[in-house]
């Protein structure tokens, strides 16, 4: 009923910059919050950074000073601009949505979307 669908993954050198987007869609009233998290190889996922509906954002402290999250509610998208990239930053980020009300007022829970590669290496 939900698609979530990332873009913006790609190969980056040290202190350069990549932009991610996300977009979710289908029956969808409202989404609580909108997050990204990463998994890098023989690692758990982690969060990366989180925004409520209404704005707040919340981000883990190794991105803080790094990374921005944005949100479009009117358009169900969220974006993470990662500037200073370093090559521990390099995993698969993967899109997170939670808490998706229908259109019809239903709860239709939590969604991920299917992960974008970012690597960072000279």
């Amino acid at each position: 009923q939900v698609q979530l669908v990332e873009s913006g993954g790609g190969l980056v050198q040290p202190g350069g910059s990549l932009r991610l987007s996300c977009a979710a869609s289908g029956s969808i009233f409202s989404i609580n919050g909108m997050g990204w998290y990463r998994q890098a190889p023989g690692k758990e996922r982690e969060l990366v950074a989180l925004i409520a509906s209404g704005g707040v954002p919340n981000y883990a402290n190794f991105v803080k000073g790094r990374f921005t999250i944005s949100r479009d509610n009117a358009k169900n998208t969220v974006t993470l601009q990662m500037n200073s990239l370093k090559p521990d930053d390099t995993a698969v980020y993967y899109c997170n949505a939670r808490q998706i009300i229908s259109s019809r007022g239903y709860s239709l829970g939590d969604y991920w979307g299917q992960g974008t590669q970012v690597t960072v290496s000279s």
